[in-house]
């Protein structure tokens, strides 16, 4: 099996494994990707608690994001298909040193490494190799 197969079955069991998960929330319930401002609450497996005025971003409807790391704003360009994919640009942020600078960075590069998205009820969550690797909760 090549490399690209092997991958795409990995991401099928994953995407089936969370649709039979019986703590899903119902879709009629999905806060919608664009305008919604989403919190950080995993990154990379772990459980995440960062102050709510940090590690937040905000998908715009001209194809931007924009949001606040540990204390550095960003924005960068994104687009998305109707098959969930989606494709983050290049991250711009300002580049000041502050606590947890370490997660900033991390996140910054799974953002720019995201393949696939999936929201379900108020959570969005990135995906990369079939792997889930950011979860953010809609902020109400």
């Amino acid at each position: 099996m090549n490399i690209k197969t092997i991958k795409l079955v990995v991401l099928l069991l994953v995407t089936s494994a969370v649709a039979c998960c019986p703590c899903r929330f119902s879709r009629k319930n999905a806060k919608p990707l664009v305008g919604t401002e989403w919190h950080l609450v995993q990154l990379r497996g772990n459980d995440v608690a960062f102050a709510a005025e940090s590690f937040n971003l905000t998908f715009a409807e001209d194809g931007s994001l924009a949001g606040i790391g540990a204390c550095n704003r960003f924005t960068a360009p994104y687009s998305v298909n109707d098959k969930r994919g989606i494709d983050i640009g290049t991250i711009a942020s300002t580049r000041r040193m502050c606590p947890n600078i370490e997660s900033e960075q991390t996140l910054f590069k799974e953002l720019d490494e995201a393949a696939f998205y999936e929201i379900d009820g108020p959570m969005l969550l990135l995906l990369n190799d079939g792997e889930i690797r950011a979860i953010f909760q809609a902020k109400e």
